[in-house]
């Protein structure tokens, strides 16, 4: 049980208790098995509002809700809310094996893996549940929990409905999109603080991009670790921000060390955070942050999300992101509104608002939710990913299976435009890089069907080969790539029928 005196029921502001009925009504009028997502900016107050939907759907319907988190901090989050509002809940962490006395509890708090654990021994894990509520909805690690709760309604509740994955869009998982106040809303309202945002020219040749589709941390490491990039945040704090409390966003711990150690030489106040600390340290850190004014936080990913500090004055982007999500997660941060706080300062080192525009610009989010790719197509264009090279990274594990070696000393690019140069076709780049792969798939294989089984494990690396050299030749329609990977898959295939035997 949670210590309540603590934690203080959050009131619902007006445009909050109209989400509520709004959603409600949702599920009243299209019964069970309709999926529905919400949006609403970060500091719109998402779990004050999925918490009361919880409440009345208990009350209402007269079935259990299950929620879904993928961080610890926000499980804990949420269950103080829901002890304060009186919602008897239980959290379902690694420690909780079985469930005996869930018949005590009207609503369980989950983080996903752990749960589909559970899920995975026993099917009825947790019964009788009417409602599964997904916070921060567009991490698709949640699907594979909905084939448990076919019956049940599930409502996704995030600041930006684009899925993490874009082959897998959100329209496929939930029936109606509902978004809530906008940004700019909630700063002529009072709810959210409003941004003066600096933005300060980054060169970012040198950044690649990976199969995720943001550019990667070891190409971002190596350019915002170096002197003239340290020099530029170190002016730009300096500049806009000095003695103010700051949260600086990081892709790479590399460069977050490095950024401590060049602010700590001038005698800022300075400390480094990434997810390797322990959680005793990580809480005594946040504790200094919290009550130190002109404290300066460098840090990696980890304060994205579950993390709210009002008191933060200033956010510096020292990043570049492609992704729309984690451009206004890290702005967010800031955004808490408080008596003596109606201001904060955006200071960007990746060129991420001349790629997404301001944090307080209307987005349609219905356009987003409906046509996923055509919106992200116009905010990050064919050019952009002209001007970076397309960077595979191996996904843990590969190298013991295939000779990933050999397979990173080949470039797609490099070989077309030498084959050019010899006077060659440029289709001849694509032999040599089927060559390059038979190479490294033969080096491991023990006999033809653990070969083709390879075949089959490199099928993302083939594709994003291949997506390299259309780019080339300016020649990247769908149907041209799907034709080149089925003649390059199928010819692979005949070479290494050839060369092994069965």
């Amino acid at each position: 049980m949670l210590d309540t005196d603590l934690y203080e029921a959050k009131k619902l502001y007006p445009f909050q208790e109209k989400t509520v009925e709004n959603v409600l009504g949702e599920l009243r009028d299209n019964g069970n098995k309709f999926n529905l997502l919400y949006q609403l900016p970060t500091g719109g107050g998402k779990t004050v509002i999925f918490s009361a939907i919880a409440k009345k759907f208990i009350e209402e319907w007269g079935q259990k809700v299950l929620i879904l988190t993928h961080r610890i901090e926000l499980s804990v989050q949420t269950s103080r809310q829901l002890q304060a509002i009186d919602v008897n809940n239980k959290i379902i962490n690694s420690e909780v094996k079985t469930l005996p006395d869930q018949g005590e509890y009207n609503c369980f708090i989950a983080m996903v893996e752990t749960l589909n654990n559970r899920l995975l021994d026993d099917k009825d894990f947790i019964k009788n549940i009417g409602l599964v509520i997904v916070d921060e909805a567009h991490y698709n690690s949640f699907r594979k929990i909905f084939q448990y709760y076919e019956n049940a309604n599930i409502l996704g509740v995030t600041a930006t409905p684009l899925s993490s994955n874009r082959a897998l869009p959100l329209k496929d998982n939930y029936n109606k999109l509902i978004t809530g106040e906008s940004i700019s809303g909630l700063i002529e309202s009072g709810y959210l603080s409003d941004a003066d945002t600096y933005n300060y020219d980054v060169n970012l040749h040198g950044l690649k991009i990976g199969t995720n589709g943001d550019f990667t941390v070891s190409s971002s490491d190596v350019l915002y670790s170096n002197f003239f990039m340290q020099e530029k945040l170190i002016f730009a704090y300096e500049e806009v921000a000095l003695g103010q409390k700051t949260l600086i966003f990081n892709a790479g711990i590399e460069t977050s060390m490095r950024v401590y150690e060049s602010f700590k030489k001038l005698k800022h106040n300075v400390r480094h955070l990434d997810s390797t600390f322990s959680d005793k340290d990580r809480k005594d850190i946040l504790t200094w942050f919290r009550t130190t004014p002109d404290a300066i936080l460098t840090s990696v990913g980890i304060l994205t999300t579950g993390f709210d500090e009002p008191t933060v004055k200033t956010i510096i982007l020292n990043r570049a992101t492609r992704s729309l999500t984690l451009y206004h997660q890290m702005i967010g941060r800031g955004s808490r509104r408080l008596p003596n706080k109606n201001r904060f300062q955006i200071v960007d080192l990746g060129n991420n608002v001349r790629r997404f525009g301001l944090w307080q610009d209307f987005i349609n989010w219905h356009d987003a939710f409906r046509f996923p790719d055509r919106f992200l197509e116009s905010r990050v264009s064919e050019l952009e990913d002209m001007e970076f090279e397309v960077e595979y990274e191996f996904p843990k594990g590969y190298d013991k299976m295939v000779n990933t070696q050999i397979l990173e000393s080949y470039s797609i690019k490099d070989d077309y435009y030498e084959c050019l140069d010899r006077g060659d076709k440029g289709k001849k780049a694509v032999d040599n890089s089927l060559e390059n792969h038979f190479q490294s798939i033969i080096s491991h294989a023990k006999n033809l069907e653990h070969a083709l089984g390879l075949v089959d494990l490199l099928q993302d690396h083939i594709e994003h080969r291949l997506k390299n050299y259309t780019r080339c030749i300016a020649k990247s329609t769908d149907n041209y790539l799907k034709y080149l990977v089925e003649t390059y898959n199928r010819q692979l295939g005949q070479k290494l029928r050839a060369n092994i035997e069965d």
